[in-house]
């Protein structure tokens, strides 16, 4: 009799499912039983979900399925405004109890209805129906609790695998045509103008010498937008890459999943992180082979080299949320104080925060280091390319055209690229900038000759 109660309701687990619309779009809420226990969030549009094993202590999935996009809030998104992430929560929240108070009371119909024909089927034969009827009742009730005490998912969600059944979110982007286009148009573009540059170099009779420049690359605040990465590749062409911050948007694994190409765009790649990076972000590009610069003097390419992380990139103990760009005057002071016992004993300084190193820019153009040092950053999204008396200040804008939320505000794609020479001692020769218009495909490439030639 119990047995059959609980095979009721956990029909009931299976068979239910509800769909409610939230601001995003429309999404179903359902039970898959015979599974490992877990939460599944699935978006059938992109064929990619992500799934919190152990959130649910029974073995089933409760699956929360996006099924149609509110196309209104789609476009508010694409132009870059920023979603209520804590709204859309509460109501997903809220959509899985409407779910779980219809599968309860279904289960607990289903469970006392098929309990109350077999007892009717049974009295006299193997009990009364007095009391039969109360054993059914209580089986009934028992399946019930157990099912409100272990389906509904509880606790903190953690550890999340994501999934994706077609070729990764990149599938979703093949339908974006201009943006294919704007990618192709971008890598042209970069070859011709870095060609360009190399020509500036030197007189034909002096290329001898030219070839003999080493160069590294700088890039920074990628922000996710996978279509910049051929350019990006082209760009660096097998050589050093300084990725200066900004990789992803959130530092979340599957953002990193989706950006973990980068750790191969050079040989050897340098990050440091930046405040849309993660913890867990830089640990993952650390066993991927990355070198990760902190605030001790590195040898990466040949050069010295030392890095300064944001002081708010995001924590995965947080939830990745977002602590803000706000750099204050102490953590100026704090960076500049760190950097001024290092001046002479390093070639290269990373910082992804261009605001961050203010104090000592300023420190180091009023009292000049008696070796070449540069200085590289990101962050503002603009190019600059500036020298002083052995100090180069380099930055090379976005190398993903502000990221994907931010296309609409026509920022360029850029990066730039440091050329020096290590014959006698470090000695940067030339910096370059690269900027490039998604839409129209101009270019702008400037050459800014530092220490000592003009």
């Amino acid at each position: 009799m119990l047995a059959t109660c609980a095979g009721a309701a956990w029909a009931a687990l299976a068979i239910v499912s509800i769909e409610r619309t939230l601001d995003v779009g429309t999404v179903r809420v359902s039970a898959d039983a015979h599974h490992e226990g877990a939460l599944d969030l699935y978006v059938p549009l992109v064929d990619w979900g992500v799934r919190f094993p152990g959130a649910v202590d029974v073995p089933a999935r409760v699956a929360l399925d996006l099924r149609t996009v509110d196309r209104r809030r789609a476009e508010q998104l694409a132009r870059g405004a920023k979603p209520d992430v804590d709204s859309v929560r509460s109501q997903a929240e809220g959509a899985i109890e409407d779910w779980v108070i219809r599968m309860l009371a279904v289960a607990g119909v289903a469970a006392l209805g098929l309990g109350l024909l077999m007892a009717l089927a049974l009295r006299g034969r193997a009990a009364p129906l007095s009391f039969l009827a109360p054993v059914a009742i209580a089986g009934a009730a028992v399946s019930v609790l157990l099912l409100y005490l272990l389906v509904p998912p509880r606790g903190e969600l953690s550890d999340p695998e994501y999934y994706a059944n077609g070729p990764d979110i990149p599938a979703a982007l093949r339908a974006i045509d201009n943006a294919q286009s704007s990618a192709a148009t971008i890598s042209e573009e970069l070859d011709a103008q870095l060609v360009g540059l190399a020509r500036l170099i030197a007189d034909p009779g002096e290329r001898g010498a030219a070839t003999r420049l080493k160069s590294l690359t700088l890039a920074s605040d990628l922000h996710n937008n996978l279509l910049a990465l051929p350019a990006l590749e082209r760009a660096v062409d097998g050589g050093p890459l300084v990725f200066a911050g900004d990789l992803t948007d959130r530092g979340s694994p599957f953002e990193a999943t989706l950006t973990a190409r980068v750790a191969h765009a050079g040989d050897p790649v340098a990050f440091v992180a930046g405040n849309h990076d993660s913890d867990a972000l830089v640990r993952g590009l650390r066993r991927a082979g990355v070198v990760v610069l902190g605030r001790r003097v590195q040898r990466v390419a040949g050069l010295r080299m030392a890095g300064y992380p944001s002081p708010n990139v995001r924590l995965r103990s947080e939830r990745y949320r977002d602590r803000g760009a706000e750099i204050t005057d102490a953590q100026r002071q704090e960076f500049a104080d760190w950097l001024r016992p290092l001046v002479g004993k390093v070639d290269v300084v990373v910082a992804h925060e261009q605001g961050l190193a203010e104090t000592a820019a300023e420190e180091l153009r009023r009292n000049p280091p008696s070796r070449p040092l540069v200085l590289l950053t990101g962050h503002t999204h603009l190019a600059v390319a500036q020298a002083s008396e052995n100090f180069v200040e380099l930055n090379g804008g976005s190398a993903g055209g502000g990221g994907t939320g931010n296309l609409a505000d026509d920022q360029p794609f850029g990066i730039a690229r440091l050329l020096y020479e290590t014959d006698g001692g470090f000695r940067p020769r030339f910096a370059d900038t690269v900027e490039i218009d998604a839409d129209s495909g101009a270019a702008r490439a400037e050459r800014l000759p530092v220490g000592g030639e003009r």
